[in-house]
């Protein structure tokens, strides 16, 4: 018997709870999947003919849901791919500090601070326009693999949401 004390550490995330898998065949145009652990919507599926050497193979053409760049990847039909969990949660802007960071109320009434403005010029411009009108906006945020960003901005009208 040996008297020393074995420690194990998880040195690497699984991502497993990111992530849920999903068989290729079934992922359609408009859905979600994981290419180079990117998380994207499809765009484009097309599926071969089984050849000669067993599977039908998809092709899918996406787009980084958070950066825009377009991303390919080609999968056997019968494989499972990673789809991510993509969320979508609306939250009313409260302020934008001078060092880039949105202040958001969330549904239960606490602040959410840390969050960066968005890169995309015609969403960054609709919320610090609408803001410096005062306005009331709410913001749409996706989130997914651990990643968040402000991806649309509406504004309230009328005290009514």
């Amino acid at each position: 018997m040996s008297d020393e004390e074995h420690q194990f550490e998880s040195k690497a995330d699984a991502g497993a709870s990111k992530t849920y898998p999903q068989q290729a065949g079934t992922i359609r145009k408009g859905g979600h999947v994981l290419i180079k652990t990117r998380p994207c919507k499809v765009v484009e599926v097309s599926t071969s003919k089984t050849g000669k050497h067993g599977h039908a193979k998809c092709h899918f053409v996406a787009i980084d849901i958070f950066n825009g760049k377009k991303l390919e990847d080609i999968v056997p039909s019968s494989h499972n791919c990673d789809v991510p969990h993509v969320t979508r949660t609306d939250y009313q802007l409260i302020d934008i500090s001078e060092d880039g960071y949105v202040s958001l109320l969330t549904e239960n009434g606490s602040t959410k601070d840390d969050l960066k403005l968005p890169t995309d010029e015609t969403i960054l411009a609709q919320l610090k326009d609408g803001f410096a009108d005062g306005k009331d906006l709410v913001v749409s945020v996706m989130a997914s693999m651990g990643e968040e960003q402000i991806c649309a901005v509406k504004e309230i009208s009328g005290g009514a949401k």
